[in-house]
């Protein structure tokens, strides 16, 4: 599906795929991102309007997370939050697949859950919490899972400054 903007004078042409195009047409916010190199299509999602969304990916037939993952933007800038999912169908030749990116700011980074939808999203939110320290409210279990319970900041951002020492716990 082509939309077309007319800005003053320039006049752009974006893609809108399937899932952006069924989006609009129920009126749930969201903003195209384009396609990925595989053609994956890609939309930016508002954490306030996620668990609407989440909701609506599920009736739409989004019913495998594929997988989750997050990263930080840039030092001191935004935070990312990305889903994959994938659309199997028993009729289909090949399944639809779709990225969802919520950014956050950092000072704040707070996103709903989706674990009560899918349950994969367990494990994988968990990890995005305590690498990148991203709360992902009502998730049942959101603790540290690869560092200690008392490390101190969060590991994979890149403002992170990195200790000059580690204290080993529990090591014989």
């Amino acid at each position: 599906m082509l939309d077309t903007y007319t800005n003053n004078s320039t006049t752009t042409t974006k893609i809108q795929g399937r899932l952006s195009g069924w989006l609009a047409k129920h009126n749930l916010a969201h903003r195209p991102l384009g396609f990925d190199y595989q053609g994956v299509e890609i939309l930016q999602i508002k954490s306030e309007n996620w668990l609407s969304i989440a909701v609506a990916l599920y009736v739409y037939g989004s019913n495998y997370l594929r997988s989750q993952c997050a990263y930080d933007v840039a030092p001191g800038g935004l935070l990312a939050s990305v889903y994959h999912f994938t659309k199997i169908q028993n009729n289909a030749d090949q399944p639809e697949e779709i990225c969802i990116k919520i950014f956050v700011s950092r000072q704040k980074p707070k996103i709903p859950s989706v674990f009560w939808i899918w349950k994969s999203a367990d494990f994988q939110e968990r990890e995005s919490y305590d690498m990148l320290g991203i709360y992902y409210e009502n998730h049942p279990r959101l603790k540290r899972i690869l560092m200690p319970d008392t490390w101190i900041g969060w590991p994979l951002r890149k403002d992170y400054i990195v200790p000059d020492f580690y204290e080993l716990q529990d090591a014989y």
